[in-house]
């Protein structure tokens, strides 16, 4: 039986693994993609440390999906972590866990990896084709690109695969130029919105200009009843990093829904605020606060400066009160940072407009999977499986419609 000829659209994490999977099984695969050279965000991401996934138990981790847990998770169950890193340990590229739980592989970065999967896509002739612009469909039902020239060119496969990521970064391919081919097709697109970036702060002018680019190490952050430890920068028009990124999701819907979100941040949670008092107690005579809040409270200048920031005015100079600040110091955030800065998306095809194998119910043929789908998680791995497993599920799912069609 002759091969069927499948194209899939973007070449990211879900279109390569997606690809590799129906090629092994000797389906014709042709990537289209409109950037030069492919997964350029995944590049991106790995320059600090690649993150494939995390190590803590399935059932946990299936619960950083939110409101998507119950139609993810068969897909993360059928590739679950441990068969991401049994994926990348045969591709030579062995992993390891951190001490956060994080699993990286051992060169660390995203390029060793990327190449030897190349190489087997190559191996396993799965066609390229760069600078293709998805333009939508021709009015026979043909896939249109637009390529580096200008000129239309079009497709007519058997299926066709949807990875063309979200809104995040679109310099390095993910513009979410899809969306309103697919809603043109009565295809439900829930708005897109930055998700795991920073947000808006009102700095006063000494804080934009002498700590901007500044971290906060070792902080609480609380929002919502939630708390979550890591680090923050504090950035000229805000603040961002891990532990702002982790609150991200209901922060961000409590600004747009209220026009701003207050959170609160311990500046040494590894001190009781009554140990904190008694050491703020014994102050110096002629020493200045800040000095006394380096020494006693151990707190650097970056924490000493959001602390007046949080008091909107002088210190307290009552150690109790002090104290109580330094373990609850109020931030409010006024508005989200752009959705081209952030880390993911949120939002994208609406869960109830694909069926179990990832098909738009709308447009049989077409599979959707990554993060154009209505999804997001926090960082840590999770993002990454769910592109992979998503990717895996909906070859999967090409594979059934095609045996039965």
């Amino acid at each position: 039986m002759p091969a069927h000829h499948i194209a899939i659209i973007g070449a990211g994490p879900s279109g390569l693994i997606a690809a590799e999977r129906l090629a092994a099984a000797g389906e014709a695969v042709t990537i289209y993609e409109r950037m030069p050279s492919p997964a350029r965000k995944f590049l991106l991401a790995g320059r600090g440390g690649l993150n494939l996934t995390h190590s803590e138990p399935l059932d946990s981790f299936l619960l950083r999906y939110r409101d998507a847990q119950a139609w993810l998770e068969p897909a993360v169950r059928a590739f679950p972590p441990q068969a991401l890193r049994d994926w990348a340990d045969a591709l030579g590229q062995d992993t390891f866990v951190g001490s956060s739980g994080r699993v990286f592989p051992r060169a660390m970065k995203a390029s060793p990896l990327l190449r030897a999967w190349l190489r087997r896509l190559e191996g396993l002739g799965v066609a390229f084709a760069p600078g293709h612009r998805w333009t939508g469909w021709s009015e026979e039902g043909a896939l249109m690109f637009r390529n580096r020239d200008g000129a239309d060119t079009e497709a007519r496969p058997d299926a066709t695969l949807l990875a063309l990521g979200g809104a995040s970064w679109p310099r390095l391919g993910s513009d979410g130029g899809w969306a309103p081919l697919l809603a043109a097709r009565g295809v439900a697109i829930a708005p897109l919105r930055p998700a795991n970036g920073g947000f808006t702060v009102d700095w006063s002018q000494t804080m934009r200009e002498r700590f901007a680019g500044a971290p906060l190490k070792r902080i609480v952050l609380s929002f919502g009843g939630q708390s979550v430890p890591g680090e923050a920068l504090i950035d000229a028009t805000g603040l961002e990093g891990g532990a702002v990124y982790a609150l991200s999701a209901p922060i961000r819907e409590t600004i747009l829904r209220e026009g701003r979100a207050g959170i609160s941040i311990d500046l040494r949670p590894d001190h009781e605020a009554a140990a904190l008092a008694q050491r703020l107690a014994h102050r110096r005579k002629g020493e200045t606060l800040s000095n006394h809040l380096r020494k006693a409270a151990g707190l650097a200048p970056p924490a000493i400066a959001l602390l007046r920031e949080a008091a909107k005015g002088p210190l307290p100079e009552d150690p109790e009160r002090l104290a109580a600040l330094i373990k609850a110091a109020p931030l409010v955030l006024t508005g989200l940072r752009p959705i081209e800065r952030a880390i993911s998306t949120a939002g994208g095809v609406a869960a109830a407009e694909i069926d179990e194998d990832f098909m738009l119910k709308r447009l049989p043929g077409t599979f959707v999977a990554g993060e154009m789908l209505d999804w997001e998680a926090p960082t840590g791995g999770y993002l990454l499986q769910a592109c992979f497993a998503t990717g895996v599920a909906a070859a999967a799912g090409i594979q059934a419609w095609l045996a039965e069609s």
